[in-house]
């Protein structure tokens, strides 16, 4: 138990760390006044996404430790 709360709190670290990072991927072209125009689709990780592993580890740390040994 002791060892998936810390992988839990190291997931959440990551992903909160890596939270501004965008991604991007090319979407539809779009020709228009001969000029050849391509649209970005940005995604992002939104920080509820490392918040709640992160939470959820210390939780799990904090609730009972012994009892998994």
């Amino acid at each position: 138990m002791i060892i998936f709360a810390v992988n839990l709190l190291a997931l959440g670290v990551l992903v909160l760390a890596c939270s501004g990072i965008f991604f991007s991927t090319l979407g539809q072209h779009v020709n228009f006044a001969g000029m050849q125009y391509e649209n970005i689709k940005r995604p992002v990780i939104l920080p509820v996404a490392g918040a709640l592993p992160l939470v959820s580890g210390i939780t799990l740390l904090i609730v009972n430790p012994m009892r998994a040994a």
